[in-house]
């Protein structure tokens, strides 16, 4: 396998470089790196390679271009691309319509990059045995038309050759450490292999009496309300899509009751004699990435946690300096100080949004929810804001449809953090001079709170990723924060059974609203706390 030829494809010479130290480790020697697609094209006219590894972003021809005209001369060579978080959407949808291998996101792990890459050769391998293997038997067919006077001598010797290939491909099948399914265009299984019986702990003869929606399901949503949905239809598989990869799945093993997380890989086979296609599907158990996903978050976490420690002792240590503890500063002193704190206190905040996102998505974070007032806290809010508003010399208001003693049923640390993180972004994205309106009302029992502004708004195309873990600005003009507010104001909104969502438009504003179902409470109750259920 050190000796298939691969192709990288990458407009950064510093990641061509990186790529070849990686190989030469590894002990690859067939290696050849491009800069310019258009080059690689050219190369690729003439010479057959084992795996492309190319980028998404690139001058003169994009990753998914390039893709797709080297697709037209090597269907079967597996195809890896090169992606950053933004365009991790545009991957997927290049997975469906191109049919490429792998996606894998900037930065990437080392030794999960070796892994796809010496599966995506062993596959190519396999893919090209398989059509080989195909055209030998067509050509076997037409001697056998050529030779029909010696039709029983032909038949045995090419019996014997299909026999020894079949065992082979048997082998192959029977063997594979991956599930490997085939099901029809009503989604009936019709063969597996014994991979698939391990993995669902579940007979041959029982599997296929099943459907595929009936082993497998996604998200902890069961597939069973789709039973009467064609095959086609559940796996996304059009005219033109010839492969399809099904992430966040799960498999329930029958007799350990374990949900074990698989990806799928399905395509269509089809025969000439059979009115409808076919699908084959790959199902391999991702349960160890998963495991080592787990065990990295859980290390961040920890770090992050151990790090607040020493930055608040770092912290309450220059505000004694400040504070004149050790006697009187001269100005010089106070600036350098004071710089020092702030950073701190940044990295502080990075840590704590770091924690806070970890434990949104570890299901660690508990709502602690209490009727309160609610004008009072946006009031609140709006107080603490007030200042940056007045330095920058914005026209900051605020108003409410509600009454004054009325009361909501929520978190009210969590909706802090999401009223001063909009209002926040707003002060910070609005130019000097601007006009920010802060609106909270009530409403057949719901909150509606919204911030609107009349900045320089948001391109249509960033929208989707804001609300998106780091996304940080937008293609006009980036941030220098954590691109973490906006995804913990989802997380907390969501977490509360309510809805987040912004309308933009260039060069007149943009409006942020979060809504609360049923949340409003009798406003002559005092704040107390109240029951999570």
């Amino acid at each position: 396998m050190n000796n298939s030829r691969i192709v990288v494809v990458d407009d950064e010479k510093m990641v061509t470089s990186a790529f070849k130290t990686l190989f030469k480790v590894e002990g690859y020697s067939d290696i050849h790196l491009f800069n310019n697609p258009l080059e690689a094209v050219e190369y690729l006219r003439n010479n057959t390679p084992d795996l492309i590894i190319s980028d998404f972003i690139m001058p003169e021809m994009n990753g998914l271009q390039f893709l797709t005209e080297v697709k037209k001369l090597y269907p079967e060579v597996s195809m890896i691309l090169l992606t950053g978080y933004a365009d991790k959407e545009n991957a997927i949808k290049a997975i469906n319509e191109i049919g490429l291998y792998k996606y894998i996101e900037k930065p990437w792990d080392n030794d999960d990059l070796m892994v796809n890459i010496k599966n995506g050769i062993e596959r190519s391998h396999l893919l090209a045995n398989l059509r080989k293997k195909i055209s030998e038997l067509e050509i076997a067919k037409k001697q056998l038309q050529e030779y029909s006077n010696n039709l029983e001598k032909i038949v045995e010797e090419r019996t014997i050759e299909l026999s020894e290939a079949n065992k082979k491909l048997s082998g192959i099948i029977n063997y594979c450490a991956d599930g490997i399914i085939i099901v029809n265009g009503d989604g009936k299984i019709e063969q597996v292999n014994p991979a698939s019986e391990n993995l669902t702990g579940l007979s041959a003869s029982a599997l296929c009496k099943k459907k595929f929606q009936e082993i497998a399901y996604s998200n902890v949503k069961e597939l069973n309300s789709s039973k009467n949905n064609k095959s086609g239809e559940i796996f996304g598989l059009g005219e033109d899509n010839s492969e399809i990869l099904l992430r966040d799945y799960f498999i329930v093993n029958s007799l350990s009751g374990k949900h074990i997380p698989v990806e799928i890989s399905f395509a269509t086979i089809s025969a000439e004699n059979c009115k409808s296609d076919k699908f084959v599907g790959v199902i391999r158990d991702v349960s160890i990435q998963k495991e080592t996903e787990r065990l990295r978050d859980d290390f961040i976490a920890t770090l992050t946690h151990d790090m607040r420690t020493p930055l608040l002792a770092a912290i309450q240590t220059l505000k004694f300096f400040l504070e004149g503890a050790i006697g009187e500063l001269d100005e010089k002193q106070k600036v350098l100080l004071s710089t020092m704190l702030q950073s701190n206190e940044d990295l502080l905040g990075l840590v704590n949004a770091l924690l806070e996102v970890y434990r949104f998505e570890s299901g660690k974070l508990t709502l602690c929810k209490t009727v309160f007032p609610i004008k009072d806290l946006v009031e609140q809010c709006y107080s603490e804001l007030l200042p940056l508003a007045k330095k920058k010399n914005l026209k900051f208001e605020v108003s409410f449809e509600l009454d004054d003693d009325t009361c909501i049923c929520a978190d009210r640390a969590e909706i802090k953090r999401v009223i001063t993180n909009l209002c926040g972004n707003a002060l910070n994205y609005t130019n000097k001079g601007g006009e920010i309106k802060v609106l909270a009302k009530a409403q057949n029992g719901d909150f509606i709170f919204s911030v609107t502004d009349n900045g320089n708004g948001i391109p249509q195309a960033d929208i989707p990723n804001l609300f998106k873990r780091f996304s940080q600005g937008t293609a006009r003009k980036r941030s220098t924060g954590t691109g973490l507010g906006l995804y913990l104001s989802r997380q907390i909104v969501e977490a509360h059974n309510g809805k987040i969502w912004v309308d933009s438009k260039i060069d007149k504003g943009s409006e942020f609203t979060f809504l609360l179902t049923d949340v409003v409470t009798d406003g002559k109750i005092k704040e107390r706390q109240v029951s999570n259920g």
